[in-house]
């Protein structure tokens, strides 16, 4: 099969054919990829935002959708023949042991983990897949591995927003959309989008956003008190350490600031301004929403099927997997809008 190898931080990806494990262990399950979506996270870890990555080589890629070819020994909540979504959350199932593949070239092991979704085949863990009708469109579905059910999971588990209350984000990619689209849902007020690109803020206001912000003409914080004073809820899907400061003074006192980018690992976030009253503040990091896949994937995709959440126009890009550099590339040059789309 062929499929995109991590082989150093920091450099593109090498597509190469590679082989699958010989048999499948307890748990795991054969999966043939459809397509996948290019999380942020992926392209932190290329970057090495992380730090030094031990586990080199290895496949990257955690939210997808495929088709079950075969399954280990254990494995029953997904069959042969189903279709599923791949996701980087744990559901219900076994935790299998990671897969090892080897490259063709030279018989090199090649890591894999629970989940890998840049490949033409992957060997899944069980409780990293759920099953889903054969009309979910595949596109659709490998947007709830992460983009869908972080950003609505943050909304009702993570900011626990409330009826009302202010929130604003800041990235407007695949989760700071969907997150608008969440906050929207469960009628906050106002739903402030910021982002650098005119594009992406006018799409944010097709999903919901009520006020927008561009960072290239417009002071945050100051526009933002313009706005409304203080914002209850603060979402940094950026990684930029001093927009993260800045927002933070935005937050109001018993708000939450809560943090789905990645700052590099090098870098230290500085509060400034401590003098003011910082009374209840949170500072936090997500956790993908504290999503539970296998309970809220298929309420999600009711949602979607009702026409209550708009995902068409989630995904701008499509690519096929020989072209996943320039994809990346283009991803953080800003010249995708949403999520680019890999398709096997």
């Amino acid at each position: 099969m062929k499929a995109a190898i991590l082989e150093k931080l920091k450099s593109p990806l090498l597509v190469e054919e590679v082989e699958l494990p010989d048999k499948l262990e307890c748990g795991q399950v054969l999966v043939r990829v459809e397509c996948s979506t290019i999380c942020g996270a992926q392209i932190g870890e290329i970057d090495g935002v992380k730090g030094e990555d031990k586990y080199l080589p290895h496949l990257l890629g955690h939210e997808g959708c495929g088709y079950v070819e075969e399954t280990g020994r254990g494995v029953t909540t997904v069959k042969v023949g189903g279709k599923v979504v791949m996701h980087w959350r744990k559901g219900v199932g076994i935790e299998a042991p990671f897969p090892k593949y080897y490259r063709n070239r030279d018989g090199k092991i090649i890591g894999g983990g629970n989940i890998t979704t840049f490949n033409e085949y992957a060997v899944v863990s069980e409780n990293h897949l759920t099953s889903i009708d054969e009309d979910v469109p595949s596109d659709i579905a490998s947007l709830m591995g992460c983009a869908v059910t972080t950003a609505l999971g943050l909304i009702n588990n993570e900011a626990k927003l409330k009826i009302g209350q202010s929130i604003a984000i800041l990235g407007c990619g695949g989760i700071g959309l969907n997150i608008i689209q969440g906050a929207a849902m469960v009628s906050a007020n106002p739903i402030i989008a910021i982002d650098k690109s005119v594009d992406k803020l006018g799409l944010a206001k097709l999903l919901g956003a009520t006020h927008v912000i561009n960072t290239n003409k417009e002071e945050l914080r100051y526009r933002i008190f313009e706005i409304i004073g203080k914002v209850d809820v603060f979402v940094d899907c950026t990684g930029n350490t001093s927009l993260i400061d800045e927002a933070f003074q935005s937050v109001a006192s018993g708000g939450r600031m809560i943090l789905v980018g990645q700052p590099k690992y090098s870098l230290s976030l500085i509060l400034t301004g401590m003098g003011q009253n910082y009374c209840g503040k949170v500072l936090m990091d997500s956790q993908g929403g504290l999503t539970n896949p296998s309970v809220d994937i298929p309420r999600y995709l009711k949602l979607y099927e009702e026409g209550k959440l708009i995902l068409d126009k989630i995904i701008t890009d499509s690519f096929r997997l020989d072209d996943i550099n320039r994809a990346i590339e283009l991803i953080k040059s800003g010249a995708v809008l949403g999520r680019a789309l890999i398709r096997m």
